[in-house]
């Protein structure tokens, strides 16, 4: 970095070696008329020497010349230009999981204005952009308005998703095909478009885009639970169609809105030569191997729905919201696949050849959610906030399916034909109340109660041991409690406390009965100096009988902040955090649903630091340095360690152009997992233009 800085300086020490140019003249003036001449005569003091003398005639101008053009720039803004070089080594797979910043070209920044002084078609375009160039997150956003007619908004976000890391699945095959992987782009955007803005009636429309595409890795599983990594190829997308009418009024709003969805995906994966599965003993005498596979997989879906929401000041000591959601979701599945190897069937004790499935489902539902809350102020230090919520969903599903099982060439296994209807329904309901107290100015105090109750009735999974229908249902009670003291003027500190008790619950690894603390403390020692520091716990138990589940989960932190004379020549910002985790649950270790436990451990320290200082000034030129970077060293089940150190230098070598400079390095390394370390230099130059 050091050389990077002394390359920059020299560059611009040579870049400056001329004396700047002479600063331009303003223009002249055109001559006033003589009636104006007149008229600034009389307004204008008159000089201590010229009051004795007498007015002399105003001389006619020779010619009139037009008033100047305004001097209001009618864009505005700047561009972050550059070219990142990447120096990495190690395991490419894990760096491009964590990292994958590329080398080439790249907008890292674009920000700019318009605006038209006759307001024509517009008033005011802003536009903003980063990180293009082929960087994993590049973002794009327009605004264009006119007052009082229209606001339209427009947003893009395109994310390049890689997850590649070769212990996930299968930590004993790191050099073979990755388990579950994904190398894919996923984009999404909208359209907003709002008339009248600021009146009473504001209609608006609404396009709404997410689609994804790319190739990965997938598990394709036989009966006997063996897994067999094949390639595959994602498409999908969804669109999403609303509108509807803003009603604003001084003590009421109302919002009417319509809109439908439209979903479709297609995957496909395939296989050609001879894999083998997780599995490395023989089953049945045999060992099982694919040698093709062709698996298609496409869902069509569609959501028409209706939303009203309402709020309401009828008196100035309540007020009152509601909303309210209906709609109508169906999805259509079809799924094909054909396979040639060596598989085991356990439930007939039988090896075979090859396959081929064949199933198509359709579902219909229906969705209903409301919720209403209100907010009391029956005395000016207290406040009372109660709300209700429902959430009802219904599915009616029907689903068949054929299974043809291939024993030798011209010899087939009787199929396997399923057809099943099923109906499904979930109903979740929660009250809350709660109350905030001022006891002093600088004491407030708040306390409540939250019910959680509702039932469950779904599909139950492959390996269900209690039949196709799962059922459950949700009986949970909740106490609130929190404070907020700011003893001192300088000193701020707030507590929130939530604890839970469950007699029924959904899921296994969901909140059961646990304890939920969160305290956070600010003091100011100066305009300059400040600190903050955290503190989070939860702790959750499931005593449920073959689930057994402890949670625990801790943070503390603690950070600083000084900047002196408001950070003009230097900013410190330091943060340290310290984690720990543990959790612990009962399992069924496949093939043979052997009772097992899960444990997970670890203990971490996170730290971040930034030094920005404003050096000397040499030449005119004022540069800027900074300084630090981050860590993350953890022990326990997944020991690792990560490093992030960085450097940049920004020279701004005239008024509209500055030079930034920046380095990075990234390092990273897994006690257990060695072979998935990696480090990266990352160098980094470029130009800002602003207008």
């Amino acid at each position: 970095i050091l050389l990077a800085f002394l390359i920059t300086a020299v560059i611009a020490v040579v870049a400056f070696a001329q004396p700047p140019a002479p600063p331009a003249q303003p223009p002249a003036k055109a001559p006033a008329t003589p009636e104006a001449q007149a008229e600034a005569a009389a307004a204008a003091p008159a000089k201590v020497d010229d009051q004795a003398k007498p007015a002399e005639p105003a001389t006619p101008a020779k010619a009139e010349s037009p008033a100047p053009a305004s001097s209001e720039q009618w864009i505005t803004g700047s561009v972050d230009l550059g070219y990142r070089w990447v120096g990495e080594a190690g395991n490419l797979p894990t760096y491009r999981s964590i990292v994958n910043l590329g080398s080439g070209p790249k907008l890292t920044g674009l920000d700019f204005t318009i605006t038209d002084p006759k307001h024509r078609l517009f008033d005011r375009i802003d536009a903003r952009a980063n990180s293009w160039g082929g960087d994993p997150y590049n973002t794009a956003h327009i605004d264009v308005s006119k007052r009082g007619l229209y606001e339209l908004r427009g947003d893009y976000r395109n994310i390049a998703y890689f997850n590649a890391v070769p212990s996930f699945a299968n930590p004993l095959a790191p050099l073979g095909l990755d388990e579950q992987s994904f190398d894919m782009r996923r984009r999404s955007g909208y359209l907003d478009l709002q008339l009248f803005p600021g009146k009473h009636m504001m209609p608006y429309l609404v396009f709404e885009r997410n689609s994804g595409y790319g190739h990965g890795v997938e598990t394709w599983v036989q009966d006997s639970n063996d897994s067999f990594a094949v390639p595959m190829l994602l498409r999908d997308s969804t669109n999403n169609y609303r509108g509807g009418l803003r009603l604003e009024y001084n003590r009421w709003h109302v919002t009417l809105e319509g809109g439908g969805t439209r979903f479709k995906d297609d995957d496909q994966a395939s296989a050609n030569g001879s894999s083998f599965g997780d599995r490395t003993t023989p089953i049945l005498g045999g060992t099982e191997v694919l040698n093709t596979l062709t698996q298609t997989y496409g869902v069509r879906g569609s959501s028409t729905y209706t939303k009203a929401l309402a709020t309401a000041s009828p008196f100035s000591w309540l007020d009152l919201n509601g909303q309210f959601l209906y709609s109508q979701p169906s999805t259509d599945a079809r799924y094909f696949d054909i396979a040639s190897g060596n598989f085991a069937l356990l439930s007939s004790v039988l090896l075979y050849s090859g396959q081929y499935n064949i199933d198509s489902s359709n579902s219909n539902g229906k969705h209903t959610l409301a919720n209403a809350g209100m907010e009391i102020r029956p005395f000016k230090r207290l406040k009372i906030v109660d709300s209700f919520s429902v959430n009802r969903y219904n599915e009616t599903g029907i689903g068949a399916l054929t299974q043809q099982i291939l024993l030798t060439p011209g010899s087939t296994y009787p199929a396997l034909l399923s057809a099943l209807s099923t109906p499904q329904n979930v109903t979740n309901y929660r009250q809350q109340v709660e109350a905030i107290f001022d006891v002093t100015g600088k004491i407030t105090l708040r306390g409540g109660y939250r019910y959680e109750w509702g039932d469950a009735t779904v599909l139950a999974g492959n390996l269900s041991q209690s039949g196709t229908l799962a059922s459950g249902a949700l009986k949970r009670n909740v106490g609130l409690a929190g404070a907020t003291i700011r003893p001192l003027k300088k000193l701020s500190l707030n507590v929130d406390y939530e604890g839970a008790s469950t007699t029924q619950d959904y899921f296994r690894t969901d909140l059961y009965n646990y304890q939920k603390v969160r305290a956070r403390a600010r003091y100011q020692a100066s305009a300059s100096l400040g600190f903050q520091a955290n503190f989070a716990i939860l702790d959750n138990q499931n005593p449920s009988q073959g689930v057994q589940y402890d949670f625990r989960s801790r943070d503390n932190s603690l950070a600083a902040f000084w900047m002196p004379n408001g950070g003009k020549r230097i900013s410190v910002m330091a943060e340290y955090d310290r984690s720990t985790l543990y959790s612990n649950i009962d399992f069924l270790l496949l093939p043979f649903f052997t009772p097992t436990v899960s444990s997970y451990k670890e203990n971490a320290h996170t730290a971040t630091s930034t030094i920005d200082v404003a050096l000397p000034t040499v030449a005119g030129i004022a540069p800027k340095l900074s300084a630090g970077g981050s860590l993350f060293i953890a022990s326990g089940s997944r020991a690792s360690r990560y490093y992030q150190p960085l450097g940049r230098l920004s020279l701004p070598l005239q008024k509209h152009v500055q030079w930034n400079t920046e380095w990075r390095w990234y390092g990273y390394g897994e006690q257990l997992y060695q072979y998935e370390g990696f480090r990266a230099h990352i160098f980094m130059t470029g130009l800002k233009l602003i207008r």
